[in-house]
């Protein structure tokens, strides 16, 4: 079936010497995987090896199969501009890190989800525009789970001491996987970020490690595929 459709990049492996296979997230039918044959020696043509950079949102008429197969592109062209996404040292490992956890969570099976998609270009273009990205890849991860269904339940939050990441809510009661203390003040800290207001919200180096790793555990106990990004070492070390 010919499709046209908004894309975002998500991923792009090598394949054999001149091809390309690439993850995109799709406006119409979600996750499609893409052969690209020839592309890394093509110099002209309408499918061009500078679109793939991860999270470029693409403007693609594609050939989708659905069996199962590799499906593959006849055109594609930048539908956003992105001007500092892919040239800015930090922003790139912040890029690296949303692609793959994308990667991670977006299965092809799943299909269209028009919200998820929404947010996927709203929030690529605002890291392209925003300056202040320290606490960037804390609000996206907050964000990706109201679209994926398991957003943190902010009810009783005032009045229960405990917040139990496996229910995705806060309780009275203690358990192997609620917080409490000072790390539960983290979490709600890092609930109330906006992004339009990044930089108005302060975390150290620390405690920004800290925060992260509660919505990984977070992520994993409510997607059992869920592993630990390779790209968040990277990240860790750039951003201050």
């Amino acid at each position: 079936m010919q499709v046209l459709t908004k894309a975002i990049v998500i991923s792009s492996v090598k394949y054999r010497d001149t091809s390309l296979i690439v993850k995109c997230y799709t406006q119409e039918e979600g996750v499609k995987a893409y052969l690209l044959r020839g592309i890394l020696k093509s110099k002209k043509g309408k499918v061009n090896k500078a679109h793939f950079l991860p999270l470029s949102i693409l403007s693609i008429n594609a050939l989708h199969n659905n069996k199962g197969a590799l499906n593959s592109i006849s055109e594609a062209k930048a539908l956003v501009p992105l001007i500092t996404l892919h040239t800015d040292f930090v922003k790139q490992s912040v890029v690296f890190f949303i692609s793959e956890v994308l990667a991670i969570v977006l299965r092809e099976e799943e299909g269209e989800n028009s919200e998820l998609y929404l947010f996927l270009e709203q929030a690529i273009q605002l890291l392209d525009l925003n300056d202040e990205i320290a606490n960037f890849h804390i609000k996206f991860l907050i964000e990706l789970t109201r679209c994926l269904g398991f957003y943190p339940d902010e009810q009783n939050k005032e009045a229960y001491p405990f917040f139990d990441l496996f229910q995705g809510k806060y309780t009275q009661h203690n358990s192997s996987y609620v917080l409490q203390g000072d790390d539960l003040a983290l979490f709600k800290k890092a609930l109330g970020i906006k992004f339009e207001g990044l930089s108005n919200v302060f975390f150290s180096k620390k405690q920004r490690g800290i925060v992260v790793g509660q919505l990984l555990k977070y992520y994993q106990l409510h997607l059992p595929y869920f592993r630990q990004p390779k790209s968040l070492e990277v990240l860790s070390k750039v951003l201050e």
